[in-house]
């Protein structure tokens, strides 16, 4: 379940229960790629219908949202400025956790997000190798094909997963590509299992990636470390996975504004 279906309204706590309720409807329909009904929206948050249309209103008139032709709603444009601000600073507080992890690895060092449908790199260290991987900030790619995609969608319960791949397709960047749903899905099973995901030579042939999620995050959030295939062997990852992982709560600790724990 993703994390915008597990919180509650808190304002017994001191919250203003009609600012989450809108922020849930926000994230919801960034879940279910962006653009949903309000009677879509009633079934997945439990509010009334009334209260969602209220709600809906104001962030449309604040630009928050857009109605479509079609009666449905749309995420607004005015998010974008706020999205890309909050990406900037993400990718700073992100920059001393890749750095580490791309000094201790030898491989280049990525964090994404889940931004709809699509998987979007926000920050990147270097590898210290005169061959290494370079992906650029800002790219953004489908998560079928991808490491950090595959433990993006491993938190979505599989309806969830199914609907995005019906949104994007899966079309194959590589030979080694996953293009069907229910191999996709049993991949997820094993990144739920084992706590990490690999591309072998899915997004592109002699690349391999290892990538974990970031546990706790505001947003769905991964890092990884991508390199050649000969140097990300299967060795390399039984050393790189428990690496990932502690730099991964570590990560969380920052973005929660708390120190990391030891261990």
């Amino acid at each position: 379940m993703p994390p915008s279906a597990e919180r509650k309204p808190s304002a017994a706590n001191g919250g203003v229960q009609s600012l989450e309720r809108a922020f849930g409807l926000l994230e919801r329909m960034a879940d279910a790629g962006g653009e949903v009904g309000l009677s879509e929206l009633a079934a997945d948050s439990g509010l009334p219908l009334p209260t969602i249309h209220r709600l809906m209103r104001t962030l449309v008139a604040c630009g928050y949202v857009r109605q479509q032709p079609n009666r449905r709603y749309a995420l607004g444009p005015r998010l974008i400025r706020l999205g890309e601000s909050a990406s900037r600073l993400l990718g700073a507080w992100a920059r001393p956790h890749l750095a580490r992890l791309a000094e201790e690895t030898g491989e280049t060092a990525n964090m994404a997000l889940l931004d709809g449908d699509e998987v979007v790199y926000v920050a990147q260290a270097p590898s210290r190798h005169s061959v290494r991987m370079f992906t650029e900030v800002g790219r953004r790619v489908l998560p079928h094909s991808t490491g950090v995609g595959k433990a993006l969608l491993a938190h979505l319960p599989n309806d969830r997963v199914r609907a995005l791949l019906s949104r994007t397709g899966m079309p194959a960047a590589t030979d080694r590509t996953i293009t069907s749903p229910e191999v996709f899905l049993e991949a997820l099973e094993r990144v739920r299992q084992n706590g990490y995901a690999v591309d072998d030579n899915e997004q592109e042939i002699g690349v391999r990636c290892i990538a974990v999620p970031v546990p706790d995050a505001p947003t769905a959030t991964a890092i990884s470390v991508s390199g050649p295939a000969g140097r990300v062997t299967d060795a390399a990852r039984e050393e790189f996975v428990p690496l990932l992982k502690e730099i991964a709560r570590d990560l969380s600790a920052t973005l929660a504004g708390t120190r990391p724990t030891d261990g």
